[in-house]
């Protein structure tokens, strides 16, 4: 399943013609409970990818963000910076959320930025605006996926920490219809009570991430399984297809039965 394509950097010109991606998933510390909460948005059903489905914030890369990413880290690995700033526009654009700036950011100024990414779909002139300046390290790679086929979405994951900070935030009402918090365990009871559908990516890092007991455990994790590109695959098991990820790369739960199984 690993064999498509490299493990790391830009897919080769002759492999094939995904779409480079970025998630991101969200820490804060519940209030009530204290266990690790994550920001959620479910897809309106309408979309081509995942329509209706609950996923955590992201979208593609756009060119402009590469623009900002080469600014930012010339020296660096393009794919991953660009797409560490694809996925703080999207999550402002989708959520109302601004991440990975240095500064203090208040709602007012959140929602000022919010509604100059809506008009101008560039994170440049929102950062130039409000003399604002992004912190790279503030997003961790987490885990990198992407399906052997063309028009596939090359996904990098990343995570971050909001701390205990509360954050006034709404749906964008376009490409999503509802957002919310919740800790992993309970986005696995709602999904296994038919409350929400996670495709097949979500739903195993929601499992992964129900094994952690605060953000330091997840970028352990990270460390302890560098992310690597990989891909789901379709396999006959005892007589049933099963979609399935290769073992070793921190997941709990390797495998789903393919009639189960919502994949996008």
């Amino acid at each position: 399943m690993d064999q498509k394509y490299p493990l790391t950097g830009p897919i080769p010109a002759d492999g094939p013609r995904v779409v480079p991606a970025a998630t991101i998933i969200i820490f804060r510390k519940g209030a009530q409970s204290g266990k690790p909460e994550f920001l959620l948005v479910q897809r309106a059903k309408e979309m081509r990818f995942a329509g209706g489905a609950v996923v955590f914030p992201g979208g593609r890369v756009d060119p402009s963000d590469r623009v900002i990413a080469t600014q930012l880290a010339p020296d660096g690995d393009q794919e991953i910076t660009s797409s560490k700033i694809a996925g703080i526009r999207e999550t402002l654009e989708e959520t109302g959320l601004l991440i990975g700036i240095e500064q203090s950011v208040n709602a007012r100024q959140a929602a000022e930025a919010r509604a100059m990414i809506l008009e101008t779909e560039d994170l440049a002139p929102v950062l130039k605006h409000f003399d604002w300046s992004i912190d790279l390290s503030a997003l961790v790679f987490y885990a990198h996926w992407c399906p052997p086929f063309d028009k596939a979405f090359d996904t990098r994951f990343f995570v971050t920490d909001l701390g205990t900070g509360s954050v006034d935030i709404t749906v964008d009402a376009t490409e999503n219809t509802r957002l919310f918090w919740a800790t992993a365990e309970q986005a696995l009871e709602m999904n296994t009570a038919g409350e929400i559908t996670l495709i097949f990516p979500t739903l195993r890092n929601v499992e992964r991430l129900d094994g952690f007991e605060n953000f330091s455990d997840a970028c352990k994790s990270a460390e302890e399984f560098p992310p690597r590109r990989m891909s789901a695959g379709r396999e006959t098991i005892d007589g049933e297809d099963w979609i399935t990820i290769p073992d070793g790369r921190g997941y709990p739960v390797l495998a789903q039965r393919w009639e189960v199984a919502r994949r996008g």
